[in-house]
């Protein structure tokens, strides 16, 4: 199956904007449903953001991150985003992107107060 490996976490400060991203050893994304969530240690997996491929682009988001967040894809280079702007302390956790029932390995995303 499709291997995926999520890059671009790291430390911000409250406010601050970082850009995920997915790389996936095949061309998953262009036919299949892919998703971004994220953990704290000790708290249930949570999904940020949904998106399905096509010329229609569906997106879906979670309530804490609409309006901050932005989930794209470019298919030419097999690669998922997850731009977060005007982060909190909150966001922090470990994010994964995932399709086809595959898992990256998790970037860790901490924001300062």
């Amino acid at each position: 199956q499709v291997y995926l490996m999520e890059s671009g976490g790291g430390l911000v400060q409250s406010g601050g904007s970082l850009r995920l991203s997915c790389t996936a050893s095949s061309n998953a994304f262009s036919f299949n449903y892919a998703s971004w969530h994220r953990q704290v240690f000790g708290k249930q997996r949570e999904v940020v953001a949904q998106t399905w491929p096509g010329e229609d682009g569906y997106t879906n988001y979670a309530d804490s991150v609409k309006g901050r967040f932005a989930i794209s894809t470019d298919y030419a280079k097999n690669t998922m985003y997850l731009q977060m702007n005007n982060l909190k302390p909150e966001d922090t956790a470990v994010y994964y992107c995932s399709t086809m029932d595959r898992w990256g390995q998790g970037t860790q995303v901490t924001v300062s107060p």
